[in-house]
């Protein structure tokens, strides 16, 4: 398989005709109406832990994820699914076979960001999807990050994403420079074999770099996420708002795209049940529970730190590791 013809086979599977097509479903992905080094998200005081789904079809969300991003499933039951890396959890299903699929336009998951340990990991993976035909829903260079776009069998959202090292990323009044420009499939490719797949498993530095929620207001999201959790601004554009720890480009995204003034969350649906922002300080987990508690937020208290919930019902546990 040449590069070309790889090139093709992507393009086909994104559903476009050209790059300027498949950035354009990037932007949708990434809601643009108008069409670290690798570890560095893991460095900083805060991270992105794990996610926990819920989902109709336990079978086939499980072993999509195992078979379409290279998670191991690491446990099995006919109630839930563990996946992971190198003996870490990322992902976890839960079975709900009675569930109704909860609506793009309710908050919630927007989508679950896989960061590949490299950008030749990620280059591996692209030849992977396309030799299994995996649809894909967009690809696109965001200057800070080059990601591809794709969803899970019950439509919960995916990027596959490798980052830029953070000396090329540019920075402005505490704002970071992102984009939704074509990538430069060619130069990607040209880092592996196209013709042979060699991308048996998740490489075992593969984390969730960030995650990207729908909200129903903006203004109270950031509230919440900034006030409340503890990260900091890095970047807002129309009815969107990206905050991090340690000032990797972003660990949370939110947006009221599809979801502006979305109520409450309904629990029996499908979707995100909660994620977890960890930290190896007990100072900064124990600012955050007074700071939530004082704002009068939800606050359950854990083993391992608190779980809080955000203004729509979308659940966020602070842990210590």
């Amino acid at each position: 398989m040449t590069i070309d013809l790889t090139r093709r086979t992507l393009l086909q599977l994104a559903g476009a005709s050209s790059l300027a097509m498949a950035a354009a479903g990037a932007a949708r992905a990434e809601g643009n109406p108008q069409g670290g080094g690798p570890t560095y998200a893991s460095r900083t005081p805060m991270r992105i832990g794990m996610v926990t789904l819920r989902v109709k079809n336990l079978d086939k969300v499980a072993d999509y994820y195992r078979d379409v991003i290279g998670l191991a499933v690491m446990e099995r039951s006919a109630t839930a699914a563990k996946l992971g890396t190198a003996g870490i959890t990322l992902l976890v299903l839960e079975a709900r076979p009675d569930a109704a699929i909860e609506p793009r336009n309710a908050a919630g998951l927007y989508h679950t960001a896989f960061l590949m340990p490299t950008r030749k990991d990620l280059a591996r993976w692209l030849v992977h999807a396309a030799s299994h035909r995996v649809p894909l829903s967009g690809f696109a260079d965001h200057l800070v990050s080059e990601s591809v776009y794709l969803d899970d069998p019950e439509g919960n959202g995916i990027e596959v994403y490798a980052d830029r090292d953070p000396s090329q990323w540019q920075w402005s009044e505490g704002s970071v420079k992102m984009a939704t420009d074509e990538l430069n499939i060619p130069d990607l490719l040209s880092l592996t074999n196209t013709r042979v797949s060699d991308y048996a498993k998740a490489p075992d530095g593969l984390r969730v770099g960030h995650m990207h929620l729908r909200v129903g207001n903006l203004a109270q999201a950031q509230g919440f996420y900034h006030d409340a959790v503890g990260l900091d601004p890095t970047r807002s554009r129309g009815g969107a708002a990206f905050l991090s720890s340690g000032r990797y480009h972003h660990h949370l995204a939110m947006n009221v795209w599809q979801s502006e003034g979305a109520g409450q969350r309904d629990d029996a649906m499908t979707g995100l049940a909660w994620f977890s922002l960890v930290t190896e300080k007990q100072d900064i987990l124990a600012a955050q529970e007074e700071r939530l508690r004082k704002g009068g937020a939800r606050v359950a208290r854990l083993a391992d730190g608190v779980e809080a919930v955000d203004p729509w019902g979308t659940r966020v546990r602070l842990l210590k590791v």
